[in-house]
């Protein structure tokens, strides 16, 4: 008889039996009878997938998981194919430590709340409930280990969520790093997202997603792209406007001659685009797109030495 039928048979057993028990006050006799079928059921769930294989419960989530990208699964599914009580605790550990792309409604939900575009792919998800969980993308993360490694240590200092987050983009620089992660290190607080942009918008910080500054990242990646503030003058620029301004140019320095962009970033020549304000908003100039323009961060730089040094 195959392992799934036998499970099953053994579950009908159970619930036979406590269907012939008297109906009596003593309601401890009767849960005590339904104890088996929760062990029952946690048997019938690991003989669904790969009766044959010896693995693990992270293993069989994961195998689920593949089984169904980007298809919205309730984490009573993974708790039946898991077969054990700490299944949340494996797919956090699937998410972090090993480096799978699986977003949770939690995580989704700070996104939405913190980005101001997040694109129409992630939108269709915004109704995921808390305990809905999606893997987004197919292709294990390899660093994960190291960058979890990172993040516990991290995680265990004091220090704000702000600039907890801070210290392991700057021990990332140019590295891609997930929401999953951030929020790990956070301790979970939903306000992680927020921070990041803050971080952006208002300190001046040059982390980017898929949606604020590199469309060729992947979705629920931030990348800190240099361990640099931009000056004062240049930050506080509101998101829709900075991703409007991106978006006009193209993704392309605008300097004549230079039109660099991501696709021609490389280790040797690690730029990224920034935003100059034509009139400096320290002078009035305004953070309204017609007054913004992309530049890569060489030619940015030499811009204001010109204009220090008198050159234009």
């Amino acid at each position: 008889m195959p392992t799934s039928e036998k499970r099953l048979s053994e579950l009908k057993a159970v619930l036979a039996k406590f269907e012939k028990l008297p109906v009596s006050d003593d309601i401890r006799s009767r849960v005590l009878a339904l104890v088996p079928v929760v062990d029952s059921l946690r048997k019938l769930g690991k003989s669904v997938l790969d009766a044959d294989l010896k693995v693990s419960a992270r293993d069989r989530i994961l195998m689920y998981f593949r089984r169904y990208p980007k298809v919205v699964i309730n984490g009573k599914e993974l708790a039946v194919v898991a077969g054990i009580g700490e299944w949340a605790r494996r797919v956090r550990e699937l998410r972090v430590q090993y480096g799978w792309k699986i977003f949770s409604g939690v995580t989704l939900k700070a996104m939405l709340e913190a980005e101001s575009d997040l694109g129409d792919e992630l939108k269709e998800l915004q109704g995921m409930k808390p305990t809905e969980y999606i893997l987004f993308d197919e292709e294990q993360d390899r660093d994960a280990a190291f960058r979890w490694r990172l993040a516990n240590d991290i995680r265990k200092s004091s220090g704000s969520v702000k600039s907890k987050i801070l210290e392991f983009l700057r021990k990332n620089v140019g590295k891609q790093v997930t929401g999953e992660e951030l929020s790990y290190l956070a301790e979970n607080k939903t306000e992680w997202a927020r921070r990041v942009r803050e971080l952006r918008t208002e300190e001046g910080w040059p982390v980017v997603t898929k949606f604020s500054g590199n469309p060729n990242l992947g979705v629920g990646v931030y990348v800190l792209e240099a361990d640099r503030q931009t000056p004062p003058h240049d930050r506080k620029i509101p998101d829709k406007v900075r991703c409007a301004a991106l978006k006009r140019d193209n993704y392309k320095c605008q300097t004549p001659g230079c039109g660099w962009s991501h696709e021609q970033w490389n280790r040797s020549d690690p730029r990224f685009l920034e935003l100059h304000h034509k009139e400096h908003h320290v002078k009035g100039g305004s953070n309204d797109l017609d007054n913004l323009v992309t530049l890569c961060n060489v030619c940015h730089d030499d811009l204001h030495r010109r204009e220090k040094t008198g050159e234009l």
